[in-house]
């Protein structure tokens, strides 16, 4: 496992609360990073000495803005590559998006991916992800505009070679919220064939999340491990993919590889593998609760 990518979700809580949303983020959700806490993530990727890039996640980062822009700097001080995933609630025009833009530059923000699709609002949301861009560009940081599409105009393919790589665009994934709000009235096939995970390289994963609790992500809900109770460097060394409970599973025969080997019961149909791993998963937290965690992942504050 060669870990280059550390994705910090600096919260859970978000100003929206999207339909589509991996996280169940919204503004009753809880979990912060804290700077001390930031801190001891930092001093841990340096001492696995394989990180070269570190995104900022949520919920919406721009919450706790102060803390982003200290940690931004911090890590790029350190000589990560940094960026922000952000839903630009805050680039209401332009010049307002310059404004919260410059401290981040001045920080050493190398990229911003920020979010324009139906899911984030009407209009308005494009005219705020085009503030943004525009005042990224004008700034010198790298933005590109994150957009799901509707799950009636599911059109998204993938390649395999590109498994583990972040999400710029395409269709829903049906895990966290989209799995609960979003699956109502779709087609769906039947569960014996997601036999594969088609999006997450978990055989060998080069980039992982990491929550403010500590939880390591291979996928959102799945995890590698906390770091806060065992050191990164142990954790990375230590990951087997062959002995792990669910990713072992996974791999030897894809989502409906859980369902056969803990005796689930499906439904007939699902609307993709991600619907059905999410699912079952659900089923199977209270017998494995320190790898399907937290509760914020599975729509529990």
């Amino acid at each position: 496992m060669n870990l280059t990518g550390l994705h910090i979700l600096l919260t859970y809580t978000c100003n929206y609360e999207c339909d589509h949303c991996f996280v169940w983020s919204g503004p009753w959700q809880t979990g912060v990073f804290t700077w001390p806490r930031l801190e001891d993530v930092f001093q841990q990727a340096r001492e696995l000495g394989t990180i070269d890039e570190i995104y900022f996640e949520g919920g919406e980062a721009f919450l706790y803005y102060p803390l982003l822009v200290h940690a931004v700097k911090f890590a790029h001080d350190e000589g990560w590559k940094t960026g922000i995933v952000s839903n630009g609630y805050w680039a209401t025009s332009l010049e307002d998006a310059r404004i919260w833009l410059e401290p981040l530059a001045g920080a050493g923000l190398n990229e911003i991916d920020v979010s324009s699709d139906v899911y984030h609002g009407d209009e308005q949301q494009e005219r705020f992800a085009w503030n943004a861009m525009s005042a990224a560009a004008e700034l010198g940081i790298t933005g590109a505009a994150v957009f799901t599409l509707d799950p009636p105009h599911e059109t998204r393919s993938i390649d395999p070679r590109n498994q583990g790589e972040p999400v710029t665009g395409g269709g829903i994934m049906f895990r966290g919220r989209a799995a609960v709000k979003l699956v109502e009235g779709l087609p769906g096939q039947p569960w014996e064939l997601f036999d594969a995970c088609p999006y997450e390289n978990l055989a060998s994963p080069s980039r992982v999340h990491l929550d403010p609790f500590g939880y390591l992500h291979l996928c959102q809900g799945l995890c590698l491990g906390n770091l806060f109770e065992r050191p990164l460097k142990d954790i990375v060394a230590g990951y087997d993919p062959t002995t792990h409970p669910i990713v072992a599973e996974l791999l030897a025969g894809g989502p409906a590889e859980l369902v056969r080997r803990h005796g689930l019961t499906p439904d007939p149909r699902y609307v993709d593998a991600c619907h059905l791993c999410y699912t079952a998963r659900a089923q199977l937290r209270s017998k494995f609760p320190d790898i399907l965690a937290p509760n914020q992942m599975y729509g529990l504050a």
